[in-house]
């Protein structure tokens, strides 16, 4: 438990989310799992409200929920509830809204922490324009905190922006922990991706390596995610697969949680990812994972301690690392214990929710002190 600012004031947080702690991505629901980790854990220093920034509807009304974020954030000034502004932050059209709010912040006189999410922001901020490249680095600058969810990303950052190395912290993304009781998928291993169906996402390499399979016993997978769900089960027809692997498209959090519980592996054998809010799920869940190095992945998982990490695109490497865990039980369920453990200790919403706590604080006061 967090303790009160040192001068006792209760600290209001504002959080910028895509859209509300009710959105499908990745960001909306870690930050719903943040709301309810605050909801059920009162900290005594600080008081959060999240609003959209984007909105759930056609991105062309985005800039409508991002002028009303403006609006509400300018009434809370008014009003003495905003202390920090909390933005989360990924490329292209977000990049665009978070520079009006953080410019808006800033004139404000409210200091803002940006939360950088979203696998291809390297290659997004290096093929900007002169222009928006300093409009980015500018707005990274005036940043009182900024967290990145690896290692790789916090040196990404500093890059870009060198003296911004005392605001960088490394978060890793959380999720909370299970309430379904795991069950795997008795005599037949279960083999679950949890994702978008798209080539970034590696399911066409994830096919194949199936499909190499196709001689294995003792097997079965669910692909689930929206996307290119019917040319995926396509190919899974020319495969031979289509009795083995169900497709059943976008899945609701109840559906997840179902999943999770009957499933043994999970895989993402991504291409581009900062750091996949699936693999902690089955991290949690105590799956055994199948992943690639990209991103923040090396950071959660530990190649043949938590599970097997295979090159981006590689299909053999990855059906051998899946066919090993389908064959040696052990080996399955050492894995995804240790992954458990891991999730626990640091992967869990009761630390992340700390760590976001201390450095709103920490944003808060500093500005305090300025004054």
């Amino acid at each position: 438990m967090l303790q009160r600012a040192h001068d006792g004031r209760v600290i209001h947080v504002l959080v910028a989310t895509p859209a509300g702690t009710t959105g499908q991505g990745g960001i909306d629901r870690v930050m719903a799992s943040l709301k309810r980790e605050l909801e059920q854990h009162t900290r005594s220093d600080v008081r959060v409200r999240f609003l959209a920034s984007r909105g759930s509807g056609h991105v062309a009304f985005s800039a409508l929920h991002a002028l009303n974020f403006c609006v509400r954030m300018l009434a809370a000034r008014f009003r003495g509830k905003v202390d920090v502004v909390h933005i989360n932050l990924a490329s292209h059209g977000s990049t665009y809204r978070k520079l009006v709010i953080s410019r808006w912040a800033e004139m404000l006189g409210i200091p803002y922490v940006l939360h950088l999410h979203g696998g291809g922001y390297a290659s997004f901020w290096s093929g900007a324009s002169a222009s928006l490249s300093r409009r980015i680095g500018t707005m990274f600058r005036q940043a009182s905190g900024v967290v990145v969810l690896g290692k790789i990303w916090r040196d990404f950052v500093l890059s870009k922006v060198r003296e911004a190395e005392e605001r960088v912290t490394v978060v890793p993304n959380a999720t909370e922990i299970p309430t379904l009781p795991h069950i795997g998928g008795g005599d037949t291993v279960h083999i679950l991706f949890l994702g978008r169906i798209e080539k970034d996402k590696g399911t066409p390499e994830l096919c194949e390596a199936l499909g190499l399979m196709a001689d294995m016993p003792g097997w079965r997978a669910t692909i689930a995610g929206s996307g290119d769900v019917e040319m995926l089960r396509h190919r899974l027809g020319q495969l031979g697969l289509s009795a083995r692997v169900a497709v059943p498209g976008w899945q609701g959090p109840d559906d997840v949680a179902r999943l999770l519980a009957e499933a043994d592996i999970l895989t993402l054998p991504s291409f581009v990812e900062n750091q996949p809010i699936s693999i902690i799920e089955g991290m949690a869940a105590g799956l055994a994972v199948v992943a690639t190095p990209v991103g923040a992945v090396e950071d959660i998982v530990s190649d043949d301690e938590t599970g097997f990490l295979v090159p981006p695109g590689d299909v053999a490497a990855l059906k051998d690392a899946l066919a090993r865990l389908v064959a040696e039980p052990d080996l399955r369920r050492r894995m995804g214990e240790a992954g458990r453990e891991q999730h626990r200790a640091r992967l869990d919403m009761a630390p992340f929710a700390d760590a976001l706590c201390a450095i709103w604080r920490a944003a808060a006061t500093s500005r305090m002190e300025k004054r």
